[in-house]
């Protein structure tokens, strides 16, 4: 969340900085402006009737001293009408400020200055690209195709239990896959994170934490009667660790790694492009995130982005950078760099992870502070990022290490399966 204080000083900035995400936010800017001015007003004449009636307790009671207790009851007349109206403005107060609240969880995070110009996917700038493309032979099958010939992973099974989006992994494919899961991890807390187990159900609190709620609610499965709701990505348990927390300066920077299974309801996704393992609706995951001190958070964020490019030069997988431009950008990040994997199979790129800083915007919402060197209380700066996001990658291992003979599993993951090939 947009911190008022900077809105207010700082409102066309802020239209300007919204409008690279293709938002016109004058209208918003102006309402949150006018709803913090009716507060701070409300505030004032409410403190200001306080202190009155703390003045009059102390003359009341002076008064009754001196034995004046007629003029003592005129002015507890007048603590009994204060009373009302503070109660009254305490109340209008209140109102003020959550209406305000509600209209700062409507405006996302501002981009940062580097982040370019764009409305969708097809503006995003490539800034990095590495591995070789492999050559496959005239029989080469997209993933789909493939984890049925070697009966890996069982989509209609999945189908069968749950519904659509909830493949069941079998034999080899269920080892591969908690292979690439100790993998990540072990890469992950080899660079300093320190791996957590956290729930896959999250208080709605934890929802407007980190920014999925409002915004992704549609999005997010629901457990209704007991209001919580399933994790779309350990970002949001991981973060909310920290949430109501005050850290020392000495005690940032602060990683962290999880894995868990995600959830995205993922309305709408429809055709070829989210066949297989594309788009699921439960998917596994393996996560870092970081609080930063704000001046190192943009170093931070360069070195996971270097971090998650040594784990793909070891699967020697073909991939590409993407810094994601404004009208392409999650509502809370500030800059964003997607990482996507070649298929060769399919001759697309599919997006396998997503790095992200977004500098004060959930450390506010969170109330995630340190305290500095001076004693002051200041905002933390959230990180995050997919290392890695296991459907994708899984399918670019199966499809762009294909064989006649069987799936060759990269050499690095193999110490981890326990075979070499699937055939």
């Amino acid at each position: 969340m947009l911190q008022i204080a900077f809105i207010r000083e700082n409102q066309e900035k802020v239209i300007q900085a919204l409008a690279k995400r293709n938002l016109d936010a004058k209208t918003i800017v102006e309402e949150v402006v006018e709803l913090d001015e009716r507060r701070r007003a409300t505030q004032v004449e409410l403190d200001n009737i306080l202190a009155e009636s703390n003045k009059l307790s102390k003359d009341i009671g002076e008064l009754m001293k001196a034995g004046e207790k007629a003029k003592a009851t005129i002015l507890k007349e007048k603590t009994v009408s204060n009373k009302e109206k503070s109660k009254q403005l305490a109340e209008t107060a209140d109102a003020i400020a959550a209406e305000l609240t509600e209209k700062l969880y409507t405006l996302p995070n501002l981009p940062a200055d580097i982040v370019p110009e764009g409305k969708s996917a097809d503006d995003n700038l490539n800034v990095f690209q590495a591995g070789e493309i492999p050559v496959l032979h005239d029989d080469a099958q997209p993933h789909w195709e493939l984890v049925k010939k070697y009966d890996i992973i069982d989509f209609e099974l999945g189908n069968k239990i749950t519904g659509a989006g909830f493949p069941v992994y079998k034999g080899k494919g269920a080892r591969l896959q908690r292979a690439l899961i100790n993998y990540f991890l072990d890469k992950n807390t080899a660079a300093g994170y320190n791996e957590v187990q956290v729930p896959h159900l999250v208080n709605e609190a934890s929802g407007y934490g980190t920014g999925q709620l409002p915004d992704k609610e549609g999005q997010m499965y629901h457990a209704t009667v007991d209001n919580l709701y399933l994790i779309p990505t350990a970002e949001v348990p991981v973060t909310n660790l920290f949430r109501d927390v005050i850290l020392s300066e000495n005690d940032l920077p602060v990683l962290t790694t999880a894995y868990t299974p995600c959830f995205r309801r993922e309305a709408g996704s429809y055709g070829a492009h989210v066949r297989g393992l594309n788009r699921l609706h439960q998917f596994d995951k393996v996560e870092i995130v970081r609080i930063e001190h704000p001046e190192k958070s943009y170093e931070a964020l360069d070195g996971m982005v270097e971090h998650v490019k040594g784990i793909l030069d070891e699967l020697k997988l073909p991939y590409r950078i993407l810094r994601l431009c404004g009208g392409d950008m999650g509502f809370t990040s500030a800059l964003t760099y997607d990482f996507e994997v070649f298929s060769t199979a399919q001759d697309r790129w599919l997006e396998i992870s997503s790095v992200s800083n977004f500098e004060t915007f959930q450390a506010n919402r969170l109330k995630l502070r340190f305290k500095d060197k001076e004693g002051k209380n200041q905002l933390a700066h959230t990180l995050n990022g997919s290392s890695l996001a296991l459907p994708r990658v899984l399918a670019g291992i199966i499809e762009n290490y294909q064989t006649p003979e069987g799936i060759v599993i990269p050499e690095v993951l193999r110490p981890y399966c326990g075979f070499d090939i699937i055939n």
